[in-house]
C-alpha cells in the first residue's frame, strides 16, 4: 500500500488528479481511491495498492505543481516524536549570517553558509570556519541579533504546540548556536535544545566554540535517542531544509523538507513548497479546530 497526501491549488485538482490517474496507470501504479480527508478538506488522499514511491511522487508533483505533500507506506498517524532543524526551517534566517552583517561579514559567510546547506562543503569545517571569522565580535551582538532579525516561520508555534498538545515530544536539534536555540525553542515551545555553543570570553568571541560540534551525524543521533526512550512502535517526524538534515529526514518516519534544499527534498518523503508549516498538519491529518495557537 501507498499513501499520498497533499495540498495543491484548489482551481487545478480535478484535471491534475484526472492526468494523474492516466500517468499512474500507464507507469503500473494505478491509484485505488482518491478523496479529500473530510477533516482537512483541503488535503487529496491518494491510495495505491502498489506502486515505486519515487516513481508516484515525481508524477503526482508534475501534475500537481507547486504543492505540499507526504507520503507513506501505511496509514498516517500523529508522531510521538518530532525533531526539527532551526535555521530556515523553525525561524525564516540563518542565525550565523545574521550574526556577521553585525560584524561586516555577512556576504563572505553567508556564501559558505549556502554551499554547506547544498551539500558542497564538509558542515564541519565549513562551520569552524565562519566562527572563526565572528572572532572579536562583542557578544551583545547576539542579543541585538535576536531582538532585530530572528523572526518565527509563519506556523511554527502552531505546529509545535498542537504537536505537544497531542502528546508528540519536541527537539530541537541545530548546527547553529544555543544562545540563538535556547530563546526560540521558548518562543515556540520546544521541549529540549541540541545546538552548538559559541566560545566567549572578556564579553566578545572567541572564533571557537566551546563544545563538540552538532552536526549531521548529532541530529541523527539525537533523533535515535529520542526514539530509544519512546520504545517500540512509536512514530517520528523531522523536518529541515539542508544537507545537515537529511540523516535524520531519512531516518524519521516521516521526513519533510521545507523549502528545501535539492538534496534534502529528495531525500524526504513529505515536503512543503506551498504553504507554510501548519501544512504538516494538515497532512498528518489534524483539523485546524485542534490546532493550538
Amino acid at each position: 500500500m501507498l499513501i499520498a497526501r497533499l495540498i495543491a491549488d484548489p482551481a487545478i485538482l480535478e484535471t491534475a488528479l484526472a492526468k494523474a490517474t492516466a500517468e499512474l496507470e500507464r507507469a503500473g501504479a494505478p491509484i485505488a481511491q482518491a478523496a479529500m480527508l473530510d477533516f482537512c478538506s483541503d488535503v487529496l488522499e491518494v491510495m495505491l495498492p502498489h506502486g515505486d514511491p519515487a516513481t508516484v511522487r515525481g508524477v503526482l508533483e508534475g501534475a500537481f505543481g507547486p504543492c505540499d505533500m507526504l507520503m507513506a507506506d501505511k496509514p498516517i498517524t500523529v508522531p510521538q516524536l518530532f525533531v526539527s532543524d532551526m535555521d530556515s526551517t523553525m525561524i525564516g534566517q540563518e542565525c550565523i549570517d545574521e550574526l556577521a552583517d553585525f560584524a561586516g561579514l555577512k556576504e563572505r559567510i553567508a556564501d559558505i553558509t549556502e554551499r554547506a546547506m547544498q551539500g558542497e562543503l564538509d558542515f564541519a569545517s565549513a562551520l569552524t570556519e565562519r566562527v572563526g571569522l565572528l572572532a572579536g565580535l562583542e557578544e551583545s551582538a547576539i542579543t541585538r541579533c535576536l531582538d532585530e532579525r530572528i523572526r518565527p516561520m509563519p506556523g511554527a508555534r502552531v505546529l509545535v504546540e498542537t504537536l505537544k498538545a497531542r502528546g508528540c515530544r519536541t527537539v530541537l536539534v541545530t548546527g547553529g548556536f544555543h544562545s540563538f536555540a535556547d530563546p526560540v525553542a521558548e518562543m515556540l515551545g520546544f521541549e529540549r535544545v541540541v545546538g552548538n555553543v559559541l566560545g566567549v570570553a572578556g564579553g566578545k568571541l572567541t572564533g571557537k566554540l566551546a563544545a563538540e560540534i552538532v552536526d549531521s551525524g548529532t541530529k541523527l543521533a539525537t533523533l535515535n535517542e529520542e526514539m530509544a526512550r519512546l520504545g517500540d512502535g512509536a512514530v517520528s517526524l523531522a523536518t529541515g531544509d539542508g544537507a545537515n538534515d537529511i540523516p535524520m529526514i531519512e531516518a524519521a518516519d516521516y521526513g519533510v523538507a521545507y523549502y528545501a534544499k535539492p538534496k534534502a527534498k529528495a531525500a524526504a518523503n513529505g515536503f512543503v513548497d506551498r504553504g507554510d508549516l501548519t501544512s504538516v498538519l494538515k497532512l498528518l491529518g489534524v483539523p485546524q479546530s485542534d490546532w493550538v495557537d
